[in-house]
This record gives C-alpha cells, sequence and structure tokens, in this order.
C-alpha cells in the first residue's frame, strides 16, 4: 500500500486487511517544508506505526490446522470421509462410494470434492476411512 495519507490509521488499517508492504513518506521535521512534509510521518510516528501494525498483526494471528492433543480425543465426534462400499484398487471414487460420515479417523469433509474422480490406489473396504496414503497406494 502506497499511503499519502496524514497520520498512521490508514496504513495500520491496510494491514488489518491483508496488506504485507506499506510505503509511507517520513521526515525528520514536517516544519523543515518539502513537498510531502504535509503527510510524511516524523521519526516518533514511524515508531508508532510499527507499534501498531505489529499489535493487528498479533491480533490476527496465523491460521493452524494442526489438532491440540484434547482435540485429537474428540476425533470421534468429528465427521470424515469413509468407504461407504468396496472399491477396487484403480477405481474411480464417486459420491456415491464415499460419503462423510463419523467418527472422524479418515481425510475432512473439505477434501470430498479433492478426492472425486480419484483412483483408488488399493483394495478399499467398505467402513475404511479415506486417507491420501490409501489414494496413493
Amino acid at each position: 500500500m502506497s499511503d499519502h495519507s496524514e497520520g498512521i490509521a490508514s496504513s495500520v488499517a491496510a494491514v488489518a486487511l491483508g496488506a504485507c508492504l506499506i510505503e509511507k513518506h517520513v521526515t525528520m521535521s514536517r516544519s523543515s517544508g518539502g513537498p510531502d512534509s504535509e503527510f510524511s510521518l516524523e521519526p516518533n510516528e514511524l515508531e508508532d506505526l510499527v507499534k501498531n501494525i505489529r499489535q493487528v498483526e498479533k491480533a490476527i494471528g496465523k491460521v493452524n490446522y494442526d489438532l491440540k492433543e484434547k482435540e485429537k480425543e474428540s476425533l470421534v465426534f468429528r465427521r470424515s470421509l469413509f468407504a461407504v462400499e468396496d472399491i477396487g484398487k484403480g477405481e474411480y471414487l464417486t459420491k456415491s462410494n464415499v460419503k462423510s460420515i463419523r467418527p472422524g479417523y479418515g481425510l475432512a469433509p473439505k477434501h470430498l470434492e479433492d478426492i472425486i474422480g480419484l483412483k483408488a490406489g488399493e483394495p478399499i473396504t467398505r467402513g475404511t476411512p479415506i486417507t491420501w496414503k490409501i489414494l496413493s497406494g
């Protein structure tokens, strides 16, 4: 984001909305004049900008799909992808032979569209959780 506005609010908001690079003019003193001095940051304002951006980054955090130990205990209550029919090696996975059911020992339901049309890498018995390993053989 190239920020030519006064202050730091626009830059901080841009980071909150996904900006990963901020361009901001800096001057030792706005009173020294110059074509960009009106919207340039002084050193203490630059420090505030950096602190505010770091706070926003911490507040946003990072997505982490790894299971925590306590979550592993509750997998049985989640849904996952299972073979609901016997599927022979080399046969295609379809919406009729793979379903999202409990327990959560297979791939997450979000992967259903990714695996439909793939071939089984080995024979899959009805009731088997679908895993990437089974698909690659």
